[in-house]
Order: structure tokens, then sequence, then C-alpha cells
């Protein structure tokens, strides 16, 4: 039998992680209503037994005694018992339901179940204990002894029985329907006092109380055998049942004792982690477990550090004093070693109500506490040589001075990058070198320098996204990897952006400095790696400082390293001589009605030995060598002259010519340019100049004469690739060009990037706020086509029209057209006479259109 509510001993235990679950039993009302309904139901049995035995008294000595006896078994067996502690109360196995069996055996029932009622009443007595407790713990046995008898009534039970035989059968039945009474009564009290599950306990130590039950039944057959056989040995069953209860209790004590060893091997086990968090949640919910308490909490003097929990999970974690919900004992345990050393805090169990530890749990409790210290100094330790590591780590990939990355870690993480195979977007690098800084260091100390540096590491910081890094390699030269890019030609304006964060003036305790840069961009590399990245970035960085620009793009024709082209170099004068640089046009068409409306000239090498070769390769050498007035004539004339042959057969189309910065230096341009027009015979706005962005020189004014003595006679100025520089708005306030061309950088990306529509649309609305025409290059297909269109760009060019042709392969597509239609290139986009509206469009639209080459003129 499980008797609920017995005086509190010893323990360990408990989850009482819900709040539900925490409170006391005499204040949980499911508990007070159980109890009260099996209050209720004995009161009505003890009635009925009462009425029974005033109709039918003990009389005689024999009968009188029989009575006396069963009470004072009754009161032993509650007293005698084997206790189990659940958190702050405790729950008793006691001998009752075998003094019961044996009563309802020997005697009529109804005088067992008043016997019963009094010697549970008498036992209980003498433990002064609540009175709910009391009530329950009679009213309940009061119960089990009317079921077993109410059994052996309906089994025609008489005693003696006649043989033996008889004996077995309904005794085990009686037994067992008290068993079973038992278990129902008083599981549920106990699962509702301590907070867990109902099936929990059923399920709990099974094996255990099955032996229990083993070994009452057979204390009770041994004593009725000898009862029947002879009531004179009847002074043998008192040792008999010593002997049992003495080998039961002891076997309970073995498996409690075992279970709390290898519980505390296995905590000490989980608590060999070098985490400090997982220690703390892995001692609190396991010594919760293991010392059956209510709450555990463990607090750490190196940071006032307080986790307080239960079995369940943690409840509290933090610095605060936030009090403990739990009120009652609490029993605490420093976390020092075993020679009382290293004390690194402490630990507390927390109990409802009063518990006192046996010997075994108290050694338990401090070889828990100190393998917990243990492992909160390993955690602790861990952490510190973790953060160490973590600062090495830090300090081996970041600049001292600034936080930025270093160099190193530049190179890793752009290593990194170069390798993704599916790396979104692309990727480029952008160096910054601040000019004259070696003036700040000079004039006003190291210590403004370092304000210097530390205010502008923040602004490029503050100017970059989350996917870019920023870095300072050293000195006054910073770096910051882009990743992700939607296009090539984003990268410039990127890193205007990171320049022009630089633009405003620093405060230097007080006084203000204004800082200049010079930025070179390099897209990432075929081949070489970050390393290659680098060294172009830094290429171009040093080239921008050479021509007094703020940023310069890496090019392959301007890098002295590319020994291919030192000797194609050797070879320009005989091309130049032997006329192997020849002119192929990409036409220029309305986007409405794919009506040709010009042609831009493309530079081409037809190099002997190796073959075509691309302007980009050989550009900047013709502008180096001495070799560019020669050259420049030689395309113009090409280009005029497929002008003048496609005006000769009826297509008048003017034609676009690439201008080189270095030729408006020249104060004779214009007056060459012009005759070659005169000899030609053709219109001055026939001829469009285009212009690169890149252009700085327009400060100049011997640069401002020509354009304006050009412009004046009527040829028409264009200014290409716009948006890929840096001094967009200023080069329009300087040069009167009649006409702007979109970068194809930004066509190829408009579908999918929102920052190149924005430029693409940015730049028409400048154009039909300027009434300048509007070109867009690297038209691919027919969205993109129509995306433009709708935007109210009205020419482009591209692949999906024609790919550069010669003069004569041309004038063929021209005549053949498209539809039957000479001078059609693409089906229009809507039928003739249709109304359609762009957006914007100021009136009258572009007529005719220019191209450009990669003519130096």
């Amino acid at each position: 039998m499980v008797r609920y509510g017995a005086k509190s001993t010893p323990g360990a235990g408990g989850s009482g992680m819900q709040p539900a679950k925490r409170r006391d039993h005499e204040a949980d009302p499911r508990l007070t209503a159980f109890v009260g309904l099996v209050v209720v139901l004995s009161i009505l049995v003890c009635a009925v037994s009462l009425r029974a035995v005033l109709a039918d008294p003990p009389s005689t000595a024999q009968e009188i005694a029989t009575v006396a006896t069963i009470t004072f078994m009754v009161t032993v067996g509650t007293l005698v018992k084997a206790r189990v502690r659940i958190r702050s109360t405790t729950h008793s196995i006691t001998w009752v339901e075998t003094a019961i069996i044996i009563g309802v055996a020997v005697a009529p029932p109804a005088w067992v179940v008043l016997c019963t009622a009094a010697g549970v009443a008498i036992a209980f007595a003498t433990w002064r204990l609540a009175m709910i407790k009391t009530a329950f713990s009679v009213a309940k046995n009061t119960l089990v002894a009317g079921g077993a008898g109410l059994t052996l009534v309906l089994l025609d039970w008489r005693w003696p029985t006649p043989d033996l035989t008889q004996l077995i059968t309904p005794v085990a039945l009686a037994y067992l329907v008290a068993t079973l009474l038992d278990e129902v009564l008083a599981i549920p009290v106990i699962a509702l006092a301590s907070g867990n599950k109902i099936g929990q306990h059923f399920r709990s130590n099974w094996d255990l109380r099955a032996i229990g039950v083993g070994v009452r039944f057979a204390a009770i057959l041994c004593t009725l055998v000898i009862l029947w056989v002879d009531p004179r040995l009847l002074l043998a069953v008192p040792p008999l049942v010593l002997s049992l209860h003495l080998a039961y209790t002891t076997r309970i004590r073995t498996r409690t004792e075992q279970q709390a060893w290898q519980r505390l091997a296995r905590t000490t086990d989980a608590l060999n982690v070098v985490d400090l968090d997982r220690v703390l949640t892995t001692a609190v919910t396991q010594a919760a477990a293991l010392f059956s308490a209510d709450e555990v909490e463990i607090e750490l003097r190196r940071d006032g550090r307080v986790v307080r929990g239960t079995a369940d999970a943690l409840s509290y974690d933090g610095t605060d004093e936030q009090p403990s919900d739990v009120d009652g004992m609490v029993i605490p345990a420093a976390l020092e070693g075993h020679d009382g050393s290293a004390d690194v805090g402490v630990l507390r169990l927390r109990f409802r109500g009063p518990v006192e530890l046996s010997e075994r749990e108290r050694y338990t409790l401090r070889t828990f506490a100190s393998a917990l210290c243990t492992a909160v100094r390993n955690a602790q330790a861990y952490a510190e040589l973790a953060r160490a590591a973590e600062e090495h780590a830090y300090a081996a990939t970041h600049d001292a001075l600034t936080g930025l990355s270093n160099r190193r870690h530049l190179l890793e993480e752009g290593t990194e990058q170069l390798g993704k195979r599916h790396a979104e977007g692309v990727t480029a690098l952008v160096l910054i070198d601040l000019n004259h800084f070696k003036e700040v260091n000079d004039t006003l100390g190291h210590s403004a320098g370092d304000q210097v540096l530390t205010q502008v590491a923040d602004r490029l910081r503050a100017a970059t996204g989350p996917e870019d890094l920023v870095a300072r390699l050293g000195g006054d030269e910073f770096a910051v990897l882009l990743r992700g890019l939607p296009a090539p030609a984003v990268a410039t304006h990127r890193a205007e952006a990171l320049l022009a964060a630089l633009h405003e003036p620093l405060d230097l305790d007080g006084m203000r400095i204004s800082v200049e840069a010079s930025g070179g961009i390099a897209g990432a590399p075929a081949s070489g790696g970050m390393p290659e990245l680098l060294r172009r970035a830094d290429v171009a960085m040093y080239q921008a400082k050479r021509a007094g620009q703020r940023i310069a793009t890496y090019a392959p024709t301007r890098d002295t390293a590319d020994l291919g082209r030192l000797a194609l170099n050797g070879a320009l004068p005989r091309a130049v001589a032997d006329h192997e640089f020849t002119v192929n046009f990409q036409p220029i068409v309305d986007l409405g009605t794919g009506e040709a409306t010009g042609a831009e000239a493309l530079a081409r090498w037809h190099h002997p030995t190796h073959g075509l070769i691309d302007p980009l390769r050989f550009l900047e050498a013709v502008e180096r060598s001495g070799l560019l007035p020669a050259f420049a004539e030689a395309i113009l004339d090409q280009a005029l002259l497929a002008a003048r042959s496609w005006r000769d057969a009826g297509f008048d189309l003017p034609v676009s010519v690439n201008v080189s910065p270095r030729s408006l230096l020249d104060a004779r341009f214009p007056g060459s340019v012009l005759a070659r027009l005169r000899a030609h015979d053709l219109p001055p706005d026939r001829l469009v100049l285009e212009l690169t962005e890149t252009l700085t020189l327009s400060q100049l004014d011997v640069v401002d004469r020509v354009l304006s003595r050009l412009r004046d006679a009527g040829v028409r100025l264009a200014l290409d690739d716009f948006g890929t520089g840096y001094s967009s708005l200023s080069l329009l306030s300087r040069i009167p060009v009649h006409e702007l061309k979109i970068d194809r950088s930004f066509v190829a990306a408009m579908e999918t990037s929102a920052e190149a529509a924005a430029v693409i649309r940015s730049t028409l609305d400048l154009g039909r706020s300027l009434d300048l025409d509007v070109v867009a290059e690297g038209v691919e297909n027919e969205p993109q086509r129509r995306a433009l269109w709708e935007l109210g760009c009205t020419a482009g060019q591209g692949h999906l029209f024609a790919r550069p042709l010669p003069a004569g392969a041309l004038l063929a597509t021209l005549r053949r057209g498209s539809g039957g239609r000479p001078g059609v290139l693409a089906p229009p986009l809507h039928d003739a006479g249709a109304v359609i509206r762009l957006p914007g469009r100021r009136p009258g639209g572009r007529s005719r259109a220019a191209g450009g080459s990669q003519l130096p003129v």
C-alpha cells in the first residue's frame, strides 16, 4: 500500500516547472475535491458497517479479542512502513493491506471496516499530521477494507475453510481488489500533490510495487495457513512479517540508492561540456530530478549570474535580484573543490515544505557540487580562451586603428568570393588612396593623421552595404570589395558614391580640413584571382592620379604589365603604313519603326599574324605612340567615305566616330575634320563625334575652343557611355553636346536590376529636359527594345538589328531591308497609323541618329 502524506523525510526529485504544478497540494482545488469524495464514500461504508455491527455486535470475549487484535494489526501495519519522498512530501509503503485482508478473512467485514478506520486514525494521531492527510488515509483504507470484505461476501466466504485449497483463490481475489483500490485512490492524490502526470506515477517503480504485492500476499497466506492449522502458531507470524518487511525495505533502499548513483553518474557526465550555458542548464534540470527539489538555483560569484529552474527547463537566467517563486526550505551547497578551494558560487535546492537530507543524499549533494564546480571552472576557462582566440583572430584580420579589415582579410574574402562558381552578380574592387595625406601628418602631427584615417574609415563603412567589405591596406590606402553588382558599370557609380562620402570636410578638434582621394576600379579577372584583381585596381588608381582624375577604371590597354601589348606596340607604324586598320559599322535604329537612322564606326586592326585585334588592346598604344594624327585621318576618311556611298545610294545616314581626349588638345583638329568633310562633299551634320565620359580635359580652355568651333561649324557632338563616369553632369555643363548614349551594361541589366533601370530612366529624363537625343547601346532582344521604347527612348543599336559590318555589307543590308522595306532593319513595334503616347517625350523626337567609333580622332 502507498500511503499519502506521511511525515517529511530526506529525498530528492520533482520538476514543478509549470505554475499550476508548483502550487501546494492543500491549495489545489482538484486535490481537495478528490479527497472530499473519498471521505464521503468512506462515511457511507462506515455507516453501513456500523448498522451491521449494531445489529450483531461482538459479545463473547473471543470476538472482542478478535476486534482488538484486528485494530492492533491495522495500527501496527500503518506505523511500519518504507518511505519514499517526492519533493517535500513523503509517500510511505505500509503493511496495512496485509492486516485488512487477514481481518476480513477471519472476521465479519463490517467489524474489519470499523477496526480499520479506528486503527489508521490511532496511527495518524501519533504523528499529528494535517487533518486532510489523516482524513484521506482513514477514508482510503476504510474503502479498501470495504472492497475486500465485499469481495469475500460475494464469494460466499466462510472461516475456517473446509480445506486449504479453498483458501487461496478467494483471498487472492480479495487482495487484488484491495490493491487496485489502493492504487486507484492513492496515485491520483500523489500526482496532484507532486504536480506530475497520473500515468507517470502508475508506470514508475512498477516492478518494486509488484514485488511488494507478492511479499504481502505471501505474508497473508502464511498467516492464514498458520491460523487454519493451529491458532497457537500465531506467535510465529510477527517474526515472519518483520523479516519480510526488513527484506522489502532493504530492497527498496538498495534500489533507490542504485538509481540515485546512476543518476549522479549520468548527471556528472552530462556536465562534461565546455559551453557555460549548457553546463548551467544541465546542472539545474538534472539536480532538480536528482534531489527531487521543487526548484534549483545556481549563483556564480564572478559575474553575479543567477540561473534558476526545474527538471523541465530554466525559469530564470540573469543578474537581477529577482526572488524565487518557491517559498519554503532552502538547502545550499558551495560550489568548491573537494579540498575547499576554487569557490565559484553556490547551489541552492528549494523545497516547498521541510526536508532533511539523508547521509547518502548529503554526500551526493557534495559530490554533485564539486563536479559542477569543476565543470563551471572548465567552461569559464574555455570561454576565456575562446575570447582570447577570437580577439587574436580579429586582430590578425583587422586594422587596429580603424577596425576595418586588413589586407590579409581582404585577400581571404576576395579569394573566397572569386572561387564561388555560382556567385550572384558581378564582383569588383575599388582602391582608394588619400591625396596629400603626408602633408596632414607633417603639418598637424600623427595624432591628427590617425583621426583623419578613422573618420575616413567611418565614412566608407557608412557608404557601403552589408554585402561589401571595406579594408585598410596600410598607410592612407583603402579598398572596398563590391559583391553582387547587377552590372559592371554599376561599380563606377558605387565608387563615385564612396568618394562623394569623403568630399565633405573633416572635423579635427574644431578645425575643418578637406580630403582629396583618387580611386581605381577593377572587375573580377578571368584568371589570377584576388592578387590580380588587387593589382589591376592599383594600376587603375595610379592611372587616375597621373591623369588628374578622381576615378579610373582598369583597362588592359593601359596596363604596362601586358607583355603581349608591348609586342603589338612595335607593329603599329607598319600597321598604319600598310592600312591594316579598317572600320566596321553598326547601324543605329529607330526603336519604334525599325528604320536605320545612323551608324557607328568601329575601328579594327587586321593583324597579319594575330588576326583581328580588339580596339581595347591597341587604342591607348596609338595615343602614346605619336601615330595618333595619321591613325585618326585614316579612320575618319574611311567613315566619311562610307557615309558618302550610303548617301549616293539613297540612305542619308550620319556616321559617328569616337574622339580621343588627346585629339581635343590639338588646335588643328577642327580644321582637319572640316577639311575631310569638304573632301567627301558631306554636310557637317552628317558627322557625329562621340566624346568619352571620362574626359576631364574639358576644364582646359583649348578643349572648349576646339569643341565650340566644331559645334559652330555644324558637327554634332555626343557623350558616349553616359552614366559610367563620375562627372556626367559637370561634363554636360561644359560640353555643348547634342546626344547622350546609354552604356550597354545598363541595358543588359535593366530587366533584373532596379539600379540599372533607374540610371536609364534618369538619363532619358535628363535628355528630354536638355532637348538632347538619347541612344541606347547593346540592345540584344525584343523585350529590351520594347522596354526602352516604353520608357521614351527612341533610338538604339545592338545585335538585335545588326552586328558591326563593313560599309558595303551594311549598304546591302539596307537595300534588302526588312519585310521588303529598304532601310528598315526590324519590324515596327506598332502598325502604321497607330496613335501611341510616350511618357514625357518632347515634340519632334529624334529624326536622325549618330554612332561612335573606336577612332581616337
